[in-house]
């Protein structure tokens, strides 16, 4: 069990990735705090709570709890920090990975687009890791990863599909964020990364792109969990401000 003991908090982790990580890292002894918006089902939403999230680690003997949370509201975040504190105690992993992924061509977009990205997906940021850094440099470190994108996030990729102008500003600045802020964070036995999962089959990306789509070379989220769990796992290590590609993990990297 390689995050025994261990108190975790995973954003988005009703359905897709989060969800597998919330799974994947409780199964190595972490208790779970499995956050998002959707505490219920709703009739127009993708499926998944989570509370079903929740249900799945403790059925497989997990310890986990459910809290609504959205990531664009700030008081949210700092219900769900001081929440994780006052059930556990503590807070060791934070895992930051949901996202509003704003789709529209620069000609149609709006400010308020804009502002709303930058508000849920890079403000987020900023809020949830000035909420947890005291409760992790109290227990003598923690680990920070922020789940990025390759295509997105990535400087060196050539053309993004049109719509995509927004969230891909989005994930490079989660990229920055996460380079920049770790030498203030590494003398706190704190570490922060950035991952970038690959091409992951999930609820979203198949009403996206419907059930017939090539999904030749996509992987389940399963897949993202070895990554995860070695970046949680360092905690007052040198492994910090790195942006890594979890179809890597194990042949460029650690």
């Amino acid at each position: 069990m390689k995050l025994s003991g261990r108190v975790v908090i995973v954003t988005g982790a009703s359905r897709g990735i989060g969800k597998g990580l919330a799974i994947g890292l409780a199964a190595e002894g972490a208790t779970v705090v499995c956050a998002a918006r959707s505490l219920t089902t709703s009739a127009e939403g993708l499926p998944g709570t989570v509370s079903d999230t929740v249900t799945e680690i403790e059925s497989a003997g997990g310890r986990a709890l459910a809290v609504g949370c959205d990531i664009g509201n700030a008081d949210d975040l700092e219900q769900l920090v001081s929440t994780t504190v006052d059930t556990y105690g503590r807070i060791d992993v934070l895992i930051n990975n949901a996202m509003a992924q704003t789709r529209t061509t620069f000609a149609d977009s709006t400010a308020d687009d804009w502002d709303t990205s930058m508000r849920v997906n890079v403000r987020s940021l900023y809020v949830t890791c000035r909420a947890v850094i005291p409760h992790m440099t109290a227990s003598g470190g923690g680990a920070i990863v922020n789940i990025s994108s390759g295509g997105a996030g990535h400087e060196a990729t050539p053309f993004m599909p049109p719509g995509y102008v927004i969230y891909a500003t989005a994930k490079a600045a989660m990229e920055r964020f996460s380079t920049a802020l770790a030498p203030e964070l590494r003398e706190l036995g704190i570490t922060i990364n950035a991952l970038r999962p690959g091409a992951v089959k999930t609820e979203l990306s198949t009403l996206e792109m419907g059930p017939d789509h090539d999904w030749t070379g996509w992987t389940t989220p399963d897949a993202v969990v070895p990554a995860v769990l070695f970046l949680a796992q360092q905690i007052n290590t040198d492994f910090t401000g790195r942006v890594v590609d979890s179809t890597q993990f194990g042949m460029s990297w650690p």
